[in-house]
């Protein structure tokens, strides 16, 4: 018969390998055996609904970017309102703004049928989607880690404050990089996700009007469409470099031209510390593509819930009961 001693530490050992497990790294394996079709079926619905509509690429492409700045990349942001949750989708970054959640549900429908049932979490599905739509608009592969679970609450109040804003300058921006574990050469190669989508009037109505560091033909082609008045036409897009279905670096050119739409776009090329990688980044497009691929990665790896912790939702927009 095993000493009491020796089932204490056979059962320490066991809880050690339950923590490690939970704490475990992510890995691009992970579905190999529990869901073998899993990234070829997100990825056949994301080129679907790219097919459809071409700016849905950048819509999941935030979607990503907007959850793991928030405690993680755990999914938080797909969650609707309950009296217990106070959903992120109606933080400003977020509100009449963030878009693609049906995207996400017929997405995990899909994967649910491949996999015979909940295997996949939302988590991840926001990772390869992400990847996969930058793919289908003509820009870099990754290989993406896997493993996230999802999170069982959600924060307005951090998702207000942890959100980068179109309003702020370059010391806001890097502190609120380094906040995640991310440098300057991060902040920039991700900003270049702006080569594709849309932003609204309100995010840039007060650097048309009032910045001088924007050449002047551009500030005024996009009075036509922003007008001065607050609240008129507030949602009203224009697109954030000049080819926005397509994963390229007129991004950085646009910013070397003053030309960038969003303040914090313009910031990183305004005579600090980013410009010379947004030169970089003009100069030879092929470190753009492998710098963001590198900080996607990076930044899909910020907090995630592994092991045990979270949980595999069977509806992204609610918790389990």
């Amino acid at each position: 018969m095993a000493s009491a001693g020796s089932l204490l530490c056979v059962r320490a050992f066991v809880l050690l390998a339950l923590a490690a497990t939970a704490f475990s790294q992510l890995s691009p394996n992970f579905y190999d055996n529990s869901c073998p079709h899993a990234l070829s079926t997100i990825q056949s619905v994301v080129r679907t609904a790219i097919y459809k509509e071409r700016r849905m690429g950048a819509s999941l492409l935030r979607l990503h970017f907007h959850d793991c700045f928030v405690n993680g990349c755990d999914a938080s942001i797909l969650l609707d309102s309950t009296p217990t949750i106070d959903s992120e989708k109606g933080a400003l970054p977020n509100n009449n703004s963030a878009r693609g959640f049906e995207v996400v549900d017929n997405i995990k429908s899909e994967v649910d049928q491949a996999c015979g049932g909940p295997v996949v979490s939302c988590a991840d599905i926001l990772a390869v989607a992400a990847r996969d739509s930058v793919v289908a608009l003509g820009g870099p592969a990754w290989e993406v880690q896997l493993g996230r679970r999802d999170s069982t609450t959600a924060s307005r109040t951090t998702a207000n404050a942890d959100i980068p804003a179109p309003t702020m300058n370059l010391t806001q921006l890097i502190e609120n990089f380094k906040n995640q574990g991310l440098d300057e050469t991060d902040l920039v190669a991700l900003s270049g996700g702006h080569t594709i989508g849309f932003a609204q009037c309100v995010a840039f109505r007060d650097r048309i009007y009032n910045e001088t560091n924007i050449e002047g033909a551009f500030a005024e082609k996009l009075k036509s469409i922003c007008p001065r008045q607050s609240n008129d036409g507030d949602s009203n897009l224009a697109s954030l470099d000049p080819t926005p279905a397509y994963f390229d670096p007129a991004y950085y050119y646009n910013l070397a031209q003053r030309k960038g739409l969003l303040h914090s776009d313009q910031e990183l090329f305004n005579g600090g510390s980013t410009d010379a990688l947004v030169n970089k980044y003009t100069s030879y497009p092929i470190a753009f593509w492998q710098d963001f691929a590198k900080s996607m990665v990076k930044m899909g790896s910020i907090k995630p819930l592994t092991g045990y912790q979270g949980q595999i939702r069977l509806n992204c927009r609610a918790v389990n009961q």
